[in-house]
């Protein structure tokens, strides 16, 4: 139900449902409340969180020589409304969006996929944390090329990653030597925007950057069931024979 209704783009519990109470209630006849419903959703989040994990490994994604990370803002509250904001105190801060160049309040996602676009790690941290510092979080078993932006810059932090079998390559400085020819560059720099695609469409689709709940235990299953839906469709256009380059395309997987 979760699932089906992210891709109908309901994106809340109230949503999911609405739509469901009023156009399928002879195939779910114990749907039961709405409050009911949600509280049982988020008790399902480390399910949903633990079958997206498993669905990339059927893909493959963690073996796969090349991932790419970018973070993405996650606001708790329109920007003025920040201080009298009574939700996730002492979890969620102050943070910089460069995209979009504005300053929020809340949180920064910090999501990780392999060089086809599939999800392989997502972590939720405080608006004001680096993107180095939440990249532990997420690499777990990978090895390889990792791309990142300039938020990934470091001579430190790129030895300390290349001890755990990861080359981290992200742009250099207007000031700095490039050590990687041109050309190259331009490649890796396509492949890196890939990251973008994805973050679009969870955004887009399934509408992530928006919070919708007053807790963490409820955000976290609605993060969960989003990278779960992402996969899923992804998952769906590999069983169905597509090309990898078709594997990212969203649209119509459950004919809606």
């Amino acid at each position: 139900m979760e699932v089906i209704g992210e891709f109908l783009v309901f994106s809340t519990d109230k949503g999911i449902w609405t739509y469901f109470c009023h156009h399928w209630r002879d195939g779910f006849p114990g749907l039961g409340s709405r409050a009911n419903f949600a509280k049982q959703a988020a008790n399902l989040w480390v399910v949903k969180q633990k079958l997206q994990e498993k669905l990339a490994m059927l893909l493959s994604a963690f073996d796969r020589p090349v991932h790419i990370i970018d973070g993405f803002p996650l606001p708790v509250c329109g920007f003025k409304r920040a201080k009298g904001c009574a939700n996730f105190k002492g979890q969620a801060d102050y943070g910089y969006c460069a995209a979009k160049n504005e300053t929020y309040y809340g949180f920064k996602g910090h999501l990780m996929i392999d060089e086809i676009g599939v999800i392989t790690g997502l972590t939720l941290t405080p608006a004001n944390v680096s993107g180095r510092e939440a990249t532990w979080d997420v690499i777990g078993s990978i090895k390889g090329c990792l791309l990142g932006d300039k938020g990934y810059l470091g001579v430190e932090f790129k030895q300390e990653m290349k001890a755990e079998g990861i080359e981290m390559i992200t742009p250099v400085r207007a000031n700095m030597d490039d050590p990687i020819p041109r050309k190259t560059r331009r490649v890796i720099n396509a492949k890196r925007r890939l990251i973008e695609t994805v973050i679009s469409q969870l955004a887009g689709q399934f509408a992530i950057e928006k919070c919708w709940a007053r807790d963490l235990w409820h955000l976290s299953n609605r993060i969960a069931r989003k990278l779960l839906s992402h996969t899923l469709g992804i998952f769906a256009n590999f069983k169905q024979g597509k090309s990898q380059r078709g594997w990212l395309q969203q649209a119509n997987v459950i004919g809606c």
